[in-house]
């Protein structure tokens, strides 16, 4: 047995070529990655069902995961694979239907067929690499319908990074200040995005949601949101629209 995240919430660990953790949301969660196999997407998880201590029970995916994801995505490469990923996973999802009845981590919802399922927590650290090559996408449970704009923005605040450069070098692998807005361009490309006009505001929309979405989690008694907006956290993401606004240059 390997412990994959020692979290007191939520443990994850690995018994063989399988993960095992709590179930959490993983009964809405499944149905998509089943829906996922089922359309030949090669970088989810599998779904094994649930084992005798409860927990759910997926297939392991090997590379790495975790912190390493910032320094894969500073390469250009990297950035631009991980775009690609994220656009191969959204169209995969458009050939998944869901019922109105569906409930997933964030409220209850139906995914008519051809639109898009949002993973809501696409970010370097959730990724699969080997070497600079995205192969898998961990940490479902936050996925729901809505609109692909929802993941792009959240993928970009993460990986361009829209944070100041102090930030940039000391917490996301940059050996210099990145060209912000030239990353934008390669990741726009990497998903294939005509063009690059209103990410920047559609980043600052995603910071609002991600404050808005931590407090209903919160509300609902979940860890670790309940203890996030305890100790302040419930508002970290808007907290950085201020720096995005007055930095505009450096991002379009």
């Amino acid at each position: 047995m390997e412990v994959l995240k020692d979290d007191p919430t939520r443990p994850v660990i690995r018994i063989g070529d399988t993960v095992r953790r709590a179930t959490g949301w993983s009964p809405a969660v499944h149905r998509p990655l089943d829906g996922l196999e089922a359309a030949a997407f090669e970088a989810s998880p599998r779904v094994l069902g649930i084992d005798p201590d409860g927990r759910e029970t997926l297939t392991y995916v090997d590379g790495d995961s975790g912190a390493v994801g910032f320094s894969n995505v500073v390469s250009e490469q990297g950035l631009y694979r991980f775009a690609a990923l994220l656009r191969s996973f959204h169209d995969h999802s458009r050939l998944l239907s869901f019922g109105a009845e569906t409930e997933w981590a964030l409220g209850t919802r139906p995914s008519p067929l051809g639109e898009v399922i949002c993973h809501s927590d696409f970010a370097p650290w959730n990724i699969v690499w080997r070497g600079y090559e995205p192969v898998g996408i961990l940490d479902w449970d936050f996925a729901l319908p809505g609109p692909a704009i929802h993941d792009v923005a959240y993928a970009l605040d993460y990986a361009v990074p829209f944070r100041d450069d102090d930030a940039c070098l000391r917490a996301h692998g940059f050996d210099n200040p990145p060209d912000r807005k030239h990353r934008i361009s390669v990741f726009a490309d990497g998903y294939g995005l005509a063009s690059t006009t209103g990410l920047v505001d559609a980043v600052i929309d995603r910071l609002r949601l991600d404050d808005d979405n931590v407090r209903t989690l919160a509300e609902r008694g979940l860890e670790p949101q309940v203890s996030w907006v305890r100790t302040g956290r419930g508002t970290e993401s808007s907290a950085r629209i201020p720096w995005i606004e007055q930095h505009r240059r450096l991002l379009e």
